[in-house]
């Protein structure tokens, strides 16, 4: 419930009520049971409330019926949700991946409350403003829409591929912050680049990507890539339309999952991210290690942060820290620097002429040793399984 109003206060939603409700038995119009309608509707009516929000899925007959019901607006949660994006999106690229969203969400909504982008408040309408003209958008329009919006993204995915193919030549590696809402990564983001990325304590801060480049113990240059968070029951058609923007998290050398420690329900948030990663295919072979960081633990009590860091001592893969004092960076620097080091150990030879190659396995593994052989350079390097990929397929190229 509090995640719910979260979500609603974040675009400036006043919440005057909100209360769970068991549903014994989904009721196909209203899903909620008559009685549990009644009694929605008279709160409604006597706090004056113009929207009702629903904390789950709703088929378009029991939105309208709902509607009817209470005499309110009423919107689920992939509403709520795609409202906030359409009000954050702040690229080109992030506007079309929601307004695809979007469309694909509303293409079986009996009530159509589709816009035009030409107006002057973000989101898609679905809460009204000032300056909107909405029109009666048919399945044709939304389908010819979408194709055009599909193409225009393709374009984008094929731009993305084309930078990271760049990158991969480059000899820099790349670490993504991934994690729940909120759960403080673009304050570890400026922490860590010295920049100012919109940092707020609301859900869905950060939409659009943004990329920095760090130092790290051993390497002179590493990108950091702060990406759009995580939330429970993420509609499938966001999954979806930010593929292109998630995929920048496949390719990245090192997984940073930023985890709330303070937070009643971190348990959920950590199987909430795990599962999307999972759906991205961050699960199997071949992807990139992961680093967990622990973060908000100056918000903790004396007791709850001593255990929280005995288990921490017993992990390799956890580092706690606080983003906004700064404590732990200093260890979460050298952990992540460790990750990008492990490896298998290549003994590799290249021609002197070589620079290119040979400063990016400097840069990308481990250079334990070194030799000029003539016209040669020897050298004994430790790669990740995904470096040493790449340097193979730079070699056959």
């Amino acid at each position: 419930m509090e995640e719910a109003a979260g979500l609603a206060e974040a675009i400036g939603i006043d919440v005057v009520a909100s209360k769970p409700f068991r549903v014994r038995s989904v009721r196909p119009a209203t899903l909620l049971g008559k009685g549990q309608v009644e009694e929605i509707a008279e709160t409604a009516k006597d706090a004056d409330a113009r929207l009702l929000i629903v904390d789950a899925a709703l088929t378009p007959v029991q939105q309208k019926n709902l509607e009817e019901e209470t005499g309110a607006k009423v919107i689920d949660r992939t509403g709520l949700i795609l409202e906030i994006f359409g009000e954050r999106a702040a690229t080109a690229e992030g506007r079309l991946q929601v307004e695809l969203a979007h469309l694909d969400y509303q293409a079986g909504r009996l009530v159509r409350s589709w816009t035009h982008l030409e107006r002057q408040r973000g989101g898609f309408g679905f809460l009204g403003g000032p300056g909107e003209t909405q029109i009666e958008a048919d399945r044709r329009l939304i389908r010819d829409r979408m194709a055009k919006i599909r193409r225009e993204l393709d374009q984008v995915k094929r731009t993305r591929s084309l930078h990271r193919d760049r990158r991969q030549r480059a000899p820099w590696p790349v670490i993504a912050l991934v994690g729940y809402t909120n759960a403080g990564k673009s304050t570890l983001f400026n922490r860590l680049t010295g920049e100012e990325v919109f940092a707020e304590n609301l859900l869905f801060a950060t939409l659009d990507p943004t990329m920095r480049d760090i130092r790290l113990p051993g390497f002179d240059k590493v990108i950091l890539s702060d990406t759009v968070g995580f939330v429970s029951d993420l509609p499938t058609e966001l999954i979806a339309a930010f593929r292109a923007t998630l995929e920048e998290v496949r390719e990245a050398d090192l997984l940073v999952h930023m985890r709330d420690m303070s937070h009643p329900d971190r348990e959920a948030q950590h199987d909430d991210v795990e599962d999307v990663l999972q759906s991205l295919g961050l699960s199997e072979q071949g992807a990139p290690p992961r680093l967990e960081a622990w973060n908000k633990v100056d918000l903790l009590s004396q007791e709850e942060r001593e255990r929280l860091y005995g288990e921490a001592d017993r992990r390799e893969d956890v580092v706690p820290i606080s983003a906004i004092t700064g404590a732990g960076l200093d260890a979460l620097r050298q952990r992540m620097a460790e990750c990008l080091r492990t490896g298998e150990v290549h003994q590799i030879r290249l021609p002197a002429g070589e620079g290119g190659k040979i400063a990016w396995l400097h840069a990308r593994g481990e250079v334990l040793d070194q030799q000029l052989d003539h016209d040669e350079v020897q050298l004994s390097v430790r790669l990740s399984p995904d470096n040493w990929a790449r340097f193979q397929a730079m070699e056959s190229a």
